[in-house]
């Protein structure tokens, strides 16, 4: 058998059958190995046609920031040498090549190698390899940072920083103030910022998103103030639409935030504060707290709630606790676990960490600041329900009953100054001229609409005639009142006899300001336990807010808002919310304070009105159904713009968001049904029901408009207004 099957294998046929077979094998591996070569040309070619894409990206990318570079050394922001901020967001201005490894275990970072600009800070300049970083030299903090009153919009006026001054704070803030304003309009100056002497330490805070106008307001008032202040914490709407405050954190903004900082930090002469929000994971607000802390800022306070977005849903701006814990995480990473000095006394320091949220009494103040380990404590919400938070800090009357306290006398406001938007703010005539201006702008127009008709014909009407013909008359009445203005100002001082602590309204932007340092406080003193007296009584505080009102002219619905957050306990109780919110003067909140004082020595004298309370509640009920309608809303709009494909989910949400006002819908009123129509959609009110405010709106509460009531000269919107 093994014979026969050797002869079969090796038959002269079977050998061709075989090298047949073996020939038709070769011919479909060499074709196979053809095909993978050029699969593998083609994929070559790809990898080198990605490359050449990734190269002109990167040449554009490389051009955009050359472009950038030569701008800012236009505007002025960067001097001969740069300065690099941050752990690599802000290192675009690096070019790749001379890109430098560093190594930072002093702080801890994760990363080891590092672009040179996240060691700035550490020194006051490094220059290698013809790169130099040009280190923003901090200034200290010389003045009390403990106990801290927070900036809050249309909350922390002049009067009710005196107050709490009074009471125990050390350190206090100005409501946010518009940087671009300020810095171009001395009316605006005017009627936002007021001080006084006794004012001292004071931190200006401003909103803003550009170097220059940040540094420029910066100017105006450095030597009337201990700090500047960033606002990056503002969870407002307008905030948003204006791009400022907490919306300025998001990564793609991280790069402009750290040149404000800068810039101001080289050119201001006091320190430079910024103020912000958690971002959403604590390494990212570790790396944000380290870059602006490596930008020049000498202060840090962290408002423990996240950032705002425009829906404010989940933990957002106002919802929930503050989270503390993070707050002490940011304070180990940048400074280290162990207690550093308070800096109550006022001692130097060169950097500060501030906590703020969860505070409503003296005890909450003392256990933040142990927890935290923070150098001082910032209260919004708490203060405005008690300004007297921090007397406790100034000692106990059980413990030293003969303590005295040196207590400063405020002086007056300056004449520059004693307007605060009032038609005295530039004299008893400007109103007139301002109307009679705009009257002759009109006429301006009505004349050039004809003169542009082709024709030659005028197509004016018989009253746009007849505005014509006033025109000498209104130029005659507008040169009187300008020369009775040029009178005025001769009559008036000179400059250097008044007591000047503000600008001036007609000065020029580069005005130069008389130092406050100047002039020296005046003090009384006053035993700590009749300090303590005072305190407790809430109806005498208020009193006494009021009077500091009558001495510095204050807006009447800021007036109205701290009486009822003050008394907020006692005005519910004897149902007189309500004709306290509708006070018209500072004389008709006092009236209330009179019957609050009457009710609160003899009850028996208070009728309890059922009907009132009826009311009252209907009204809560109202305002708890439209924040549930806000709320759908706002999540039918966002899945309507996810459906259209839109980037900007926020898109619907801005459209006719605007809340009328009283003066609107009595014009309103007035009109034809397809007028009204009309002009509350041109005037932004779309979102609003249009029914409730001109008539009934027979839906009530099946309607899916908002039925916001609308906003009166004292109408004070809590929620949208207190910054912080």
């Amino acid at each position: 058998q093994k014979e026969s099957q050797f002869s079969a294998i090796h038959h002269p046929s079977s050998i061709i059958h075989h090298e047949h077979i073996h020939n038709t094998l070769q011919t479909n591996c060499t074709m196979k190995d053809s095909a993978i070569k050029d699969r593998e040309e083609k994929k070559r070619l790809k990898k080198e046609k990605k490359k050449e894409k990734k190269q002109k990206k990167e040449r554009k990318k490389e051009k955009k920031e050359e472009k950038k570079s030569s701008k800012r050394k236009d505007r002025g922001d960067d001097g001969e040498s740069k300065t690099f901020v941050g752990n690599g967001d802000c290192s675009s201005e690096i070019p790749k090549q001379k890109k430098l490894k560093c190594s930072e275990s002093e702080s801890g970072r994760e990363n080891e190698e590092m672009i040179i600009d996240s060691c700035v800070g550490r020194s006051s300049g490094v220059t290698t390899n013809d790169v130099h970083v040009d280190v923003p030299r901090k200034k200290k903090i010389t003045f009390p940072i403990k106990y801290i009153l927070a900036p809050m919009v249309g909350a922390s006026e002049l009067p009710f920083r005196i107050l709490c001054r009074k009471y125990g704070t050390q350190t206090a803030y100005t409501p946010m103030m518009n940087s671009h304003k300020f810095a171009t309009d001395a009316k605006y100056r005017k009627d936002e910022f007021q001080t006084i002497p006794e004012d001292r330490p004071l931190v200006c805070h401003f909103s803003s998103n550009d170097p220059q106008d940040f540094v420029s307001a910066a100017k105006l008032v450095e030597d009337k103030c201990d700090a500047i202040d960033l606002n990056l914490g503002c969870p407002q709407r307008t905030a948003y639409l204006g791009h400022f405050g907490s919306y300025l954190l998001e990564p793609k903004d991280r790069q402009l935030i750290c040149s404000i900082v800068r810039a101001a930090a080289k050119q201001i002469t006091v320190p430079i504060f910024v103020k912000i929000r958690l971002l959403d994971t604590i390494d990212e607000t570790i790396q944000l707290c380290r870059q602006l802390k490596d930008a020049g800022a000498s202060l840090i306070t962290i408002h423990a709630r996240y950032r705002a977005s425009f829906e404010r849903k989940g933990p957002g701006a106002r919802d929930g606790p503050a989270m503390l814990d993070q707050v002490l995480k940011v304070k180990q990473a940048l400074l280290g676990g162990n207690g550093d000095d308070t800096n109550n006394d006022g001692d130097a320091i060169e950097f500060a960490l501030i906590t703020n949220g969860n505070v409503i009494t003296y005890t909450d103040v003392v256990n933040n600041l142990n927890f935290t380990q923070a150098h001082g404590c910032m209260s919004a919400e708490g203060i405005l329900d008690d300004p007297t938070l921090y007397l406790p800090q100034l000692g106990s009357v059980d413990e030293d009953g003969k303590k005295i306290i040196d207590i400063p006398i405020p002086s007056p406001l300056p004449n520059s100054m004693n307007s605060n938007g009032s038609e005295s703010c530039h004299g008893p005539q400007y109103k007139k001229e301002r109307k009679l201006k705009k009257k002759l702008r009109e006429i301006e127009k009505l004349e050039k609409k004809a003169q542009n008709n082709n024709n030659g014909e005028t197509v004016l009407s018989k009253e746009e005639k007849d505005k014509i013909a006033l025109k000498e008359g209104l130029q005659k009445e507008l040169l009187d009142i300008e020369k009775e203005e040029q009178l005025q100002k001769k009559s008036q001082p000179k400059p250097h006899e008044k007591d000047s602590t503000i600008l001036e309204p007609n000065s020029s932007n580069n005005e130069l300001l008389t130092s406050r340092a100047q002039v020296t406080p005046k003090y009384e003193k006053i035993p700590l336990h009749q300090l303590h007296n005072m305190a407790n009584d809430k109806l005498s505080l208020a009193v006494e807010y009021l009077n500091l009102t009558r001495q510095y002219p204050t807006k009447l619905r800021t007036v109205v808002f701290h009486t009822r957050r003050m008394l907020k306990q006692l005005l519910n109780q004897y149902q007189l919310m309500e004709e306290c919110i509708s006070s018209k003067s500072v004389d008709d909140i006092l009236n209330v304070i009179q019957k609050l004082r009457k009710y609160d020595k003899d009850p028996s004298l208070f009728v309890f009105d059922k009907e009132k309370q009826q009311k009252d509640k209907e009204a809560m009920d109202r305002k708890r159904r439209e924040e549930g309608k806000r709320k759908a809303y706002e999540a039918r709009m966002t899945r309507k713009a996810k459906r259209e494909g839109r980037d900007d989910l926020e898109y619907y949400l801005r459209q006719g968001a605007k809340v009328p006002t009283v003066t609107e819908v009595e014009k309103l009123k007035k009109l034809s049904r397809e007028d009204q129509m009309q002009c509350w959609k041109d005037s932004d009110h779309s979102q609003h029901c249009l029914a409730f405010h001109v008539g009934c709106c027979k839906r009530d509460r099946s309607c899916a408009f908002l039925h916001s009531d609308a906003l009166g000269e004292n109408s004070f919107q809590e929620m949208d207004e207190v910054a912080g």
